[in-house]
């Protein structure tokens, strides 16, 4: 483990936290009762900006919404490399029904992925930190991330790629909510922790006609079946089971008259895979196999393939590092093996750059009632803002081994 951060004691960290918890909880229910979705974060991105700068810090304000703050000396004067923390800081498009005093005062947008903890567990860090370093205490350069548009694809981390945001850093931590585990424990692992996230769109057309006479036609709707059933099998035999490859249909559509034979028909669907190496490979698969499934049946296919995100490939050294910070500021037993999610995240651009890790954080009071996320009943424990800072803060503080 690097020696940067050591003179800094769990007990620093840990009481710089809990000074800032109050604080931090209301600037958590302040952005939970003010949602905005995807690249519409004016309001988020101000509030964050307005705290950095009362800290004496000095963040660049990015094109649309987000930021990004520097805080430390540079890699050059310091001989250390520069680590980032990044937060997603958008909301979803559906209603919030919490009840709750700070619940969404926007109708139809709702925190409801835990985005404004991850908000504000970066920026209580990076307020831990920024007091460090005034205390002449922090050796490493570490850059905040405020990122927009998590919640679309391909997502906002291509933007602040664009933009620049990981020039200079060489390594990158997360933590995202888990609203399924107790509060004071971690979800961890090395390898892939998310899965790549495509949308599919499976369009069949041809003459149509009538149902007594199906032979004179391209029968859409047959062949639509065929695509439903055979396409996800036809990517489980040629690609690697191991790689996790799901491809699972959730509308489809064609026709309107039970006697009529229809011109198109729809099915779309999801595109999901563990393994980066097997994503890259996945499309050609899928297309050809549709092809091939279709023909037969004398209907024109076109297939409408948005790649979405890649995996979230957690580097072992940044895992293990984090694991570390966890165990030293959370408590010896918060770290836990966590399952892989087929869900997408796109933190994982950032993974395709330079090496990094994201943990699952525990928001689940012990005994109490499991949430899960994309729901507008959604609620997290806020005692797990204090855990992600502390966290945070100190792998900021000694970076991968």
């Amino acid at each position: 483990m690097s020696t940067s951060g050591t003179l800094v004691s769990a007990d620093r960290i840990a009481t710089l936290t809990q000074g800032l918890y109050d604080e931090l909880v209301a600037i958590r229910r302040d952005i939970h009762a003010h949602p905005e979705v995807a690249r519409t974060e004016t309001r988020t991105t101000a509030l964050v900006a307005d705290r950095l700068r009362a800290a004496g810090l000095e963040p660049r304000m990015l094109t649309g919404t987000g930021l990004t703050c520097d805080i430390g000396p540079t890699p050059a004067e310091s001989g250390h490399r520069r680590l980032a923390l990044r937060a997603d800081i958008d909301a979803l498009p559906l209603v919030e029904t919490t009840g709750l005093p700070f619940a969404s005062t926007t109708h139809g947008v709702a925190h409801a992925c835990g985005h404004d903890v991850h908000t504000t567990v970066v920026l209580g860090a990076g307020l831990v930190l920024a007091a460090l370093h005034e205390a002449g205490q922090l050796e490493r350069p570490v850059r905040l991330i405020f990122q927009p548009a998590e919640e679309v694809q391909p997502g906002g981390a291509l933007d602040l790629l664009e933009q620049g945001v990981l020039e200079g850093v060489e390594e990158i931590y997360a933590v995202h909510c888990d609203p399924k585990i107790d509060l004071g424990t971690i979800g961890s692992r090395i390898g892939p922790i998310t899965s790549a996230s495509d949308e599919v769109t499976v369009t069949l057309s041809s003459s149509g006609g009538h149902t007594s006479r199906p032979h004179l036609t391209g029968d859409v709707v047959f062949a639509l079946g065929q695509v439903i059933t055979q396409a996800p099998a036809v990517l489980g035999r040629r690609l690697d089971p191991r790689s996790g490859v799901n491809l699972t249909w959730g509308a489809v559509h064609a026709g309107q008259a039970h006697n009529a034979i229809p011109t198109t028909g729809t099915v779309r669907g999801t595109l999901r895979c563990l393994d980066g190496r097997a994503w890259e490979h996945a499309a050609q698969v899928m297309h050809d196999a549709l092809e091939q499934i279709c023909a037969p049946y004398g209907v024109d296919v076109d297939v409408v393939h948005q790649r979405g995100v890649p995996p979230v490939e957690n580097d072992e050294r940044c895992t293990t590092a984090l694991e570390a910070a966890a165990r030293e500021m959370i408590g010896p037993q918060s770290v836990q093996l966590t399952e892989q999610s087929l869900g997408g995240e796109d933190f994982a651009w950032y993974l395709t750059k330079i090496p990094g890790a994201l943990a699952r954080l525990g928001t689940r009071t012990p005994g109490g009632h499991t949430y899960d996320i994309h729901q507008g009943d959604m609620q997290v424990d806020e005692g797990a803002i204090s855990h992600g800072v502390a966290m945070l803060a100190r792998v900021a503080l000694t970076g991968r081994a």
